[in-house]
Order: C-alpha cells, then structure tokens, then sequence
C-alpha cells in the first residue's frame, strides 16, 4: 500500500496517448489521427472510467494462495470489479474453480477483448467450463450493485480504497469478503495479508460491519 509506485504513477499520467505517439510520432499523427486517438481513448477507457486505474493486469499468480486462505462454498458468487482484459477473473478462477464469475468492466472495447480471452482460455482448461460460470458486463463498477456476491476482488487506487470499503460494506452481506491486490483500506485491519511473488500484497478484509453503520457514507 501507501504511496503510488513510480512505474504506476507514470503509466496513469502518460498512458495511451504517450504510447501511441511515441510509436507513430507527434508530425506522422495529423488532424485526423488526433480525432482517431481520442475516440479510441474514450473507447477504452469512457469518461466516467477515468477517476479508476489505469490498465495493468493482474499477474498470473499474484492470487496463489487466496483459495487456501478464503473458503467459499461451491457456486459462489465472485465479482472482479474493473475486470480490464480479464486477467483477474482467470487469477480468480485458479484460485476458486467452483465459483460463478462475474467481471465488471466500462470500457466496451475491453469487455470485447476480455471475453475473447476467456474463451480461449477455457478451451485450453477443457476440465473447467469457464464459458459457463463466467461473464464480463458493461457497466460502472461502483454504480453496479456488489449485492449478492460473496466476495469482490479489486486492484485500483489507493484513493479508491476508502470508497471501495465503504461500497462493500454498504451493499455486500456481512461475512463476505473484500479482496484488493496491493493497495489497502486505510485505517481498517485486514483479516489476512498474503506477500505475492513479486513482492506486493494482497490485502484481504471480511466484511463485520452492518450496512445501517455506513449508511449515508457512501456516494460517488
């Protein structure tokens, strides 16, 4: 937690634009290529999806260990909130085989995306019919009701931290969990912190407290 490391500081202030000009070139861009990186910078990323992280990926294995340590009974309900490109729901699967998936994405083109990538992978996994118990929708993750999962799995900001908290204790029954891969919730004790193999954290909170004690304390 804490801070912003540097690497994803500056890939949140550059981002697409930086990237793509510096592959194609400020003078090869031109008017029309100006108009054409900024639809596809609102295609991945639309306005109101600009206050979340950026784009990185969840590592392959930075949830090793989540399912030894979180038991869920077969056919739980599990939420990838911000699911990007879909690796977390894939992490998410390794870690609970049994569970019903879901990933909540805003931008359209990365839920076309991720979709793709979850269908290839459950034909490489023919034991594990990923395609059935697994879907990515289009919406606001925090306009989205967290109801009825038991457990939501985050890696956002760490400005998100505190309304991520307060959205799952409103929404989510106690008991559930809230899962945040390196950042933490200020000011609350985790119920478990596991050391990933690149180091970081995932922070991991059991929800105690009831919904009429944040009542009126979460908005957007």
């Amino acid at each position: 937690g804490g801070a912003l490391p540097g690497w994803r500081r500056g890939g949140g202030l550059g981002g697409l634009p930086a990237l793509m000009l510096t592959t194609a070139g400020v003078s090869a861009v031109g008017p029309w290529g100006w108009l054409g990186l900024a639809l596809l910078l609102l295609l991945l990323y639309p306005l109101q999806a600009w206050r979340d992280a950026p784009l990185f990926p969840t590592p392959p294995e930075a949830l090793r260990g989540l399912g030894e340590t979180v038991t869920l009974a077969p056919g739980a309900a599990v939420l990838d909130a911000g699911s990007g490109l879909g690796h977390g729901l894939l992490a998410l699967r390794r870690a609970f085989p049994g569970a019903r998936l879901q990933g909540v994405e805003s931008s359209l083109l990365l839920v076309w995306l991720s979709r793709g990538r979850l269908w290839r992978g459950c034909r490489r996994e023919p034991g594990h019919p990923l395609e059935a118990t697994c879907q990515v929708v289009r919406d606001d993750m925090w306009a989205r009701s967290w109801a009825g999962f038991d457990l939501v799995y985050v890696f956002q900001r760490p400005e998100s931290m505190r309304h991520a908290w307060d959205k799952a204790c409103s929404e989510m029954a106690v008991g559930a969990w809230l899962v945040s891969l390196e950042f933490e919730v200020p000011d609350v004790t985790p119920t478990h912190q596991l050391r990933c193999p690149d180091g970081r954290f995932l922070w991991i909170y059991r929800l105690h407290r009831s919904r009429d004690s944040v009542a009126g304390s979460f908005g957007r």
